[in-house]
Order: structure tokens, then sequence, then C-alpha cells
């Protein structure tokens, strides 16, 4: 496992610094990176550019368990997923400065409860097989889409809002650029842009938005909201290639958020998006982890 810098966060120095009591801790860069352009820290967002393009990935075949029940065998997991049922009531969040959005990068889950909730973000890779992964596994991902690498195959992703596991489509802005280098009015042009997109696309405005690497300040909060975004969502942990990164510490904490991406071959270093999936959720498992869906907590 590799343990990541804990970078602090630091906001457009026009606007100033972004309230220190924001929940803004982000992952640093690492050599094994899922993807050069989101490298989970600010120290490295300068210096990075976003793009790329779509393609499907090879991967195993589609189930075939005779018991629905074993498909788990076939995704080489040990055992069935756990998952947390959604909490009577939902926790108490970072409350926001008036006019911004809260920022959250971990769900205070009730003491005593491992549950962690995992994300996807961009929308590069667009394997039909990572559908039936996730269909056969029940696995409820809260996805946040670019729309200039989402939109050309997003009725894919409309298939796995629709398997029926609680998946749900976000907002990762038009184009990817880092926000902080954007003025209010170029922000604003980003989040809200992508909110019309996905609404006509999907029927529903998204509740929850990412910024591109992590990277935000005072005007994304502004932006977000007048949006009509209700939280601004970062993470504590990354999935890379193999293993998981992590902002602080060398293991999984309660509430933590995952970041994982749609990518492929061309930047797995050869494994497919099915294959980083599984590594991801045999990590939780050895961790002794359940899932939750982070909207039930949102």
């Amino acid at each position: 496992m590799k343990r990541a810098r804990r970078p602090s966060a630091r906001g457009n120095r026009a606007t100033g610094l972004i309230a220190a009591g924001a929940l803004t801790l982000l992952l640093a860069g690492c050599g094994e990176s899922v993807d050069p352009i989101e490298r989970l820290g600010r120290k490295t967002t300068d210096q990075v550019q976003g793009g790329g393009g779509a393609g499907a990935s090879a991967g195993p075949s589609p189930s075939k368990a005779a018991d629905p029940s074993l498909a788990y065998k076939h995704w080489g997991l040990s055992r069935p997923l756990e998952f947390a049922p959604r909490p009577a009531q939902k926790p108490a969040l970072p409350k926001a400065a008036p006019g911004r959005v809260p920022v959250v990068d971990r769900i205070p889950v009730p003491a005593g409860e491992k549950i962690v909730f995992v994300t996807f973000d961009d929308g590069r890779e667009k394997d039909p097989r990572f559908l039936r992964q996730t269909a056969d596994l029940k696995l409820p991902i809260t996805m946040f889409l670019t729309d200039s690498v989402a939109s050309s195959g997003y009725d894919h992703f409309q298939q796995l809002r629709d398997q029926g596991n609680g998946s749900t489509i976000n907002n990762h802005t038009l184009n990817h650029p880092n926000l902080q280098k954007l003025s209010y009015a170029a922000q604003k042009a980003q989040i809200c842009g992508q909110q019309d997109k996905l609404a006509q696309r999907f029927g529903q405005r998204p509740r929850l938005f990412r910024p591109p690497y992590g990277s935000y300040n005072d005007d994304t909060l502004r932006a977000a909201k007048e949006c009509g975004v209700e939280a601004l969502v970062t993470w504590r942990v990354s999935m890379q290639i193999r293993d998981l990164q992590y902002a602080e510490g060398s293991a999984l904490r309660p509430g933590d958020i995952i970041l994982a991406h749609f990518r492929g071959p061309a930047e797995l270093k050869g494994s497919t998006e099915t294959q980083m999936t599984t590594r991801m959720l045999q990590k939780i498992q050895e961790q002794g982890y359940r899932i939750g869906r982070l909207e039930d907590y949102l």
C-alpha cells in the first residue's frame, strides 16, 4: 500500500484562502497513478492537463454462474460484497458559509461502523464488461462525469445508473479544467453548463459536484451553489492500478470516500477497468469494510 502526502488547501490568492475548517484534505501524486491528469492533490495539478478519448477494454467474459449468488467468484472475490443499509438519519455534515456549498471528503458514519463509499470520475472508458461486473456484484457507484469525455457514451452511464444498484450520475465539469485558474464566471459556466447537459440528457440535475483534480477555491463554492449543487465532494483515498493510496495513514478509515476512474488498458498499464475494480474491492474486503451508497448519507 502507498501512503500519500497530505497537502494543505490553497485557494485563489485574489479571493483569499478557503476557510480553515473546510474538509479539503486531498492526496498527493504517486508513481503508479491511474491518470496523470488527476494526481490527487494540488501540488501536481498546475503541471498537468486533461484530455483523452474513449474505448472498450478487454476483460473477463460476462458472468455465467448458474447461481447468481456465486457471481462474486467469477469476478475474483473470495466472498460476496457486504453493503451498509441506508441510515435511519443522515449524519450532520460541515456547515457551509452563506452562499457556498459544503465540502465533504469523509462521511461521519456511526461509531464502530466500517463503511466506505465508491466513486468513479470522468467517463473516458466505457467498457461493457464493467456493466456486467457492477450488475453481478450489485455495486452502487457515484459517478462524476465530464462532458468532453463521457458524452460520446452517455448511454453507457445511463445503463450503469439504471441497473437497480442505486448508482447515480453527478457533475465533474464540461471539460475538466483546473478551476482555480479560472474566473468566477468561467467556473460557473463549467459547473452550470454540465448541470444543464446532464439534466437534459438524464432528466435530473445532479446534487453533487466534484472539481477536477480536487482543485477549488471560494469562487468554486459560490458558483456551485448558484448552479444548484448541494455539496462539493472530494476524497481521502484513491484507487491506483493495483492498490489504494491514502491521504493519511496506511489503511482505510470509516467514512472514507474512495476515488477511482473510468480507465482502460492504455492508462492502466495493460489492466482492464474490471481488473482494477476487482483489486479495489478486494482491498475493501481485506480491511473488513462494507460499501455504502454515498447519496444515502448526503
